[in-house]
């Protein structure tokens, strides 16, 4: 016998398995307003959110359109860093935009 509990074995890879389960992700909201610019938005999306240029302008004009856009899915740490970044471009440039986050 090769002295290894094989019942041991098994608990412990069950119980790995349960800790690296994957963080529950949030979608990162940009909400349109009438006083932002749309050239802002795609900086925004671009800089903060790694969009390229055509998609950045894209997402920009489904943002505008109606109402509400994704700019990104990310666990909640992440989005929560995102938020604050655009918080503080948008107020550092006079723009009120607003960024909210709810979960996927």
């Amino acid at each position: 016998m090769s002295g290894i509990d094989t019942e041991t074995v098994q608990d412990v890879e069950t119980q790995s398995e349960k800790k690296t389960a994957e963080p529950p992700l949030y979608k990162v909201l940009l909400h349109n307003d009438d006083y932002t610019t749309k050239e802002f938005v795609v900086n925004i999306l671009a800089s903060v959110f790694n969009k390229t240029l055509d998609d950045a302008v894209r997402l920009m004009w489904h943002i505008h359109r109606s109402g509400v856009g994704v700019a990104g899915v990310y666990p909640f740490e992440v989005a929560e860093t995102k938020i604050r970044m655009v918080e503080a471009l948008a107020k550092e440039n006079g723009f009120p935009l607003k960024t909210t986050m709810e979960k996927e």
